[in-house]
């Protein structure tokens, strides 16, 4: 088992995963502990592209977005994990089940992500993801994901 992984920046998010802006949702990546937990970070903007919709006079980021950020948190922490395995793939939703929003996320406000595995079989994972602003719980899902090889 590899140690833990204290921080990986966005330079080194983007080696893991293929996600690119405006749908890289996360800053950064800590205390990534390989086949088990990471907490994920990002700091929303009032630039984010999606708030000229949602809503423009009242910004409110997407609660899709904020799991697909705890989504993509998973996904650095099982590259990171598995890095010859899950090199040159993608990895999927399968589920997202239990989602619940409990607060607005707003410009200015910075989201802390922890996913935690709790289960894993072949290609398969599942996972029990929290978001926090402040420390306070903002949103929270299960949700399972799949390594796929792009090109089969």
């Amino acid at each position: 088992m590899a140690e833990t992984i204290d921080v990986l920046n966005i330079d080194e998010i983007k080696k893991l995963i293929p996600h690119r802006a405006p749908i890289l949702l996360i800053d950064r990546v800590e205390n990534i502990i390989p086949d088990t937990e990471a907490t994920g970070v990002k700091a929303v903007s009032g630039n984010e592209p999606y708030f000229a919709g949602h809503f423009p006079d009242f910004p409110v980021m997407p609660g899709v977005l904020i799991v697909e950020a705890i989504a993509q948190t998973a996904s650095v922490m099982v590259a990171a994990t598995m890095p010859d395995f899950t090199a040159g793939k993608l990895v999927f939703f399968t589920t997202i089940e239990k989602a619940r929003f409990r607060q607005p996320v707003r410009p200015g406000d910075v989201i802390e992500m922890r996913v935690v595995k709790t289960a894993a079989k072949g290609p398969l994972w599942k996972f029990t993801g929290t978001a926090k602003v402040a420390g306070k719980l903002v949103a929270e899902a299960e949700f399972g994901a799949m390594v796929v090889d792009p090109d089969r």
